[in-house]
């Protein structure tokens, strides 16, 4: 590979122009293929196969108009004030004109909503006031029956005792004829007061089934009482928007729409805001954040490289790797499904290890030259010694990377993938343009005063490029500093890791959003006004054993909501829909909290292990499903954190292998790893530190403090530990080349540490730089992610690269490079430093 790489260089600096017209041509052909096929992008989050995607395409058979996506629109007055007549009219013309806006399904208006309640209670006491008084009725005719029914009573009574009387007296038929004719007229009385009665008992049996109807009615409405559309003061309104498409099918034209919509014909002294379902947008790929970013490592370069020239072309094919990278990415977004921040983890991966990776190469020619190596020589040993790392650097990098996709996640696995082939295409720019614009500067890719200080005479056969001057000689590090510094350095790390024993997952709300947006005012005005829970409704399917009749829905319905609400931490329930079959009814059900609160997580979890509901009106058990956000929310963050053992396992194991054949050693792997384990640790701990406790947020200009980003420890494993094994292969490889040329074991790490660690601060800091400028981006998402990179890589390269590694190294001497030798001689051999190439081709003009 070194020689491979050596003779690419070469070839590169000579036909410099060629190869630099090759990468406009990509450049340019990823332009075109992004123009020709590039889609919208989306900024949800699923996961197929899970509990709530399983409710949802439920839904989507049996009740299609809750499987689409949905938003609110939030209506406040100014001032707080109640609504006029006036501005609650042009609102709802404003709701009727919504419903013929493409992709709309559904609009509800508020105030018709409440007013339908209204009705509803307002029939439910005239239903009771009509029962109450037709009781009355019935009592007092009961009441008369009852009389009648004495004097008939009683009367016959007085005829059966003069019967009686007349029999013992032997009085003639005649007489007893008579008393005959009075019983038939006392038969016939009694009947007409048996149809009375019967009447009367219908009529109440009648009132009965009503009141137990009226009483069903009243459960329901004071189970939904909470659920309004219209705040109880009458200053905010919340139009709810139901779409035809599903939540990650829907097209940002028909979000924007219904934006445009309603801003379109502003109401003096009302605003209007818009959750995150219809406002959240696709953020910036490149802001002011991310160019102060470029700025300062472009200042790194200066400093370290002290030329111009030098230190603009790691920054000017970093640039030229980004575009292309992220523009040919985007040309597939019209094909996949692809998430927004998917191109942003390309642009943040391929400027740090863009910038990184050219300066390695342009690092080392210029030593090469200031040591009189003639200048297309130079490139050609740059390229094949600092080329070679750098290709296994960005190998661990993309392995980690594309190791993503066995998390069977679809949106990780891609940005995965995109993120591996921006930096393949990094390390593609840094072996092949770097040398074309070395080649094409000669000399003057050093400063003016070390162009003077190049030796006139050719370099020794055997002088090798080092960047320790001859007037500091190294010593091994003293004992107890090594102890010393390795205690302190673990101390401190664990500290830092302590939060990250509290860490909750999910995603991001409007609480989220940067203060003064629409959708974090649009969620606070909601909290404020309607409850915390009504951000974050849960949809729950109670799907029945059998159908049930249309005289005894609303008895099912009862049933299941009266057994929703024994749960704890349910603010209301309301019946939504029924499916056209008689079996599915779905349900809203507003949690106490927001949709990322510890209680709203553990009623979903209540939801769904409790036992099946009994609904007498089929005789049978009824199961139930729970959808919505905060479920789905719940369910990415649930399979994410299941994935990331295994992920980690994977990605660990495999590269202990690599660097065990690389470094030729047991214990130098198990350092970098253990290293490594404990800088993501501390990571997690700053990331919950800043972003769900809220330490320093004000400073970094965190509005909203929440949950972390559930796919964001998966990313940070994947990307922190791909970067951490290219500062431990630059570090440990000099060690190791040190300690096989006859060093002893420990000075041979104070060697190659005083070698390396220049351009490991300088790259560093670099990456620091680039990841910490999209820490200032709109998108909170992006946020985290940008930070919890930049924070690793701080750890990671300057704690335990430069003084964790370098003291467990010391203290370990030379067992630290100890393998079996029956393993030493089967495992190849891979000269990542390229030391076999320089053999081959000794420094010369």
């Amino acid at each position: 590979m070194a020689e491979l790489l050596y003779r690419l260089g070469r070839a590169a600096a000579r036909r410099a122009w060629i190869t630099i017209g090759a990468w406009v041509a990509l450049l340019i052909l990823a332009g075109v293929s992004f123009a020709a096929g590039s889609g919208t992008l989306t900024s949800n989050f699923d996961i197929p196969n899970t509990a709530s995607s399983k409710v949802i395409d439920e839904l989507s058979d049996t009740l299609p108009d809750f499987a689409g996506a949905s938003g609110t629109v939030v209506f406040h007055t100014a001032d707080g004030s109640a609504f006029t007549q006036e501005q609650q009219g042009r609102i709802s013309a404003l709701v009727t004109d919504a419903g013929r806006l493409k992709g709309v399904a559904q609009v509800v208006d508020p105030f018709e909503t409440e007013r339908q309640r209204a009705d509803q209670e307002r029939k439910l006491a005239d239903g009771k006031q009509q029962i109450k008084d037709g009781r009355a009725r019935l009592d007092d005719g009961q009441s008369q029956l009852d009389a009648g029914a004495k004097q008939l009573a009683d009367a016959q009574t007085r005829l059966d005792a003069a019967r009686k009387q007349m029999k013992a007296a032997g009085a003639p038929a005649q007489r007893l004829a008579a008393l005959d004719a009075q019983q038939k007229l006392l038969d016939k009385q009694k009947a007409t007061l048996a149809k009375q009665q019967k009447k009367i008992d219908d009529s109440r049996a009648e009132l009965k089934g009503n009141d137990e109807e009226l009483a069903l009615g009243e459960r329901l409405l004071t189970h939904a009482s909470k659920i309004r559309m219209v705040s109880e003061d009458g200053s905010a309104a919340r139009v709810t928007i139901a779409f035809t498409e599903p939540r990650m099918e829907l097209a940002p034209e028909t979000k924007d729409g219904v934006i445009d919509h309603f801003t379109s014909k502003p109401i003096d002294g009302v605003e209007a805001d818009f959750s995150t379902d219809i406002a959240q947008g696709v953020p910036q790929i490149i802001g002011v954040g991310e160019a102060v970013g470029v700025v300062i490592a472009a200042v790194v370069l200066l400093v370290m490289l002290g030329s111009v020239v030098a230190a603009s072309f790691p920054i000017a094919t970093a640039l030229v790797g980004v575009a292309t990278g992220v523009l040919a990415a985007l040309a597939f977004s019209g094909m996949v499904q692809m998430a927004s921040v998917t191109p942003v983890l390309g642009v943040m991966l391929g400027l740090a290890v863009g910038i990184d990776y050219s300066l390695f190469i342009v690092n080392r020619h210029r030593k090469q030259l200031l040591q009189g190596v003639d200048v297309h020589e130079s490139i050609g040993l740059a390229n094949g010694t600092a080329g070679n790392a750098v290709v296994f650097a960005g190998s661990t990098v993309i392995v980690a990377l594309l190791a993503l996709n066995i998390t069977g996640v679809p949106f990780l696995g891609l940005m995965g993938t995109v993120g591996a082939a921006c930096v393949l295409i990094a390390v593609l720019v840094a072996i092949t343009l770097t040398p074309a614009l070395l080649g094409l500067t000669d000399m003057r890719v050093l400063s003016r005063r070390n162009r003077e200080r190049v030796p006139a005479a050719p370099a020794a056969a055997d002088a090798a490029p080092s960047a320790v001057p001859v007037s500091k000689p190294v010593r091994p590090m003293p004992m107890w500093r090594a102890v010393v510094t390795a205690l302190v350095s673990v101390a401190a790390l664990l500290v830092v890791a302590i939060p990250a024993l509290s860490m909750r997952l999910g995603l991001p709300d409007g609480s989220s959003e940067p203060n003064g947006s629409t959708t974090n005012t649009a969620f606070t005005v909601t909290e404020r006004e309607f409850g915390a829970g009504a951000n974050g409704p849960l949809i729950v399917v109670a799907t029945l054993p059998a159908a049930v009749s249309d005289d005894d829905l609303t008895t099912a319905e009862a049933a299941v909501a009266d057994a929703l609400t024994d749960l704890d931490d349910i603010a209301a329930v309301a019946p939504a829909g029924v499916s056209g079959d008689k079996k599915v009814i779905a349900f809203q059900v507003v949690p106490s909290e927001g949709p990322n609160s510890e209680s709203t997580e553990q009623l979903v979890r209540d939801l769904r292990t409790m036992k099946p509901v009994f609904v007498e009106a089929v005789n049978g058990d009824a199961s139930l499903g729970v959808a919505g956000q905060a479920a789905i929310n719940i369910d990415i963050s649930e399979s994410l954190a299941e994935v990331l053992p295994l992920y980690l396992t994977i990605v660990v194991g495999l590269s202990l292998l690599i660097m065990i054949v690389v470094f030729r050693s047991f214990l130098v792997p198990l350092v970098a790893t253990g290293g490594f384990i404990l800088s993501l640790l501390a990571t997690f701990g700053a990331v919950v530190a800043v972003f769900q406790w809220g330490w320093f947020a004000g400073p970094l200009g965190i509005d909203g403090v929440g949950p972390i980003l559930s796919f964001l420890p998966v990313i940070l494993v994947g990307i922190l530990f791909g970067l951490a094994m290219d500062y431990q292969l630059f570090l440990a490889s000099g060690m190791r080349e040190a300690y096989v040329h006859g060093s002893p074991a420990r000075l041979a790490v104070m060697q190659g540490l005083r070698a390396g660690r220049s351009v490991v601060i300088a790259a560093g800091i670099i990456m620091v730089a680039v990841f910490g400028g999209f820490v200032f981006s709109e998108s909170i998402i992006i946020r985290s992610v940008g930070f919890g990179l930049a924070f690793g890589v701080l750890l990671d390269a300057f704690i335990v690269r430069l003084l964790l590694m370098p003291a467990l190294m010391n203290l370990l001497g030379k067992s630290a490079w100890w393998i079996p030798k029956w393993l030493d001689r089967i495992m190849p051999n891979v000269d990542v430093e390229g030391a076999a190439l320089e053999r081959r081709h000794p420094l010369h003009h």
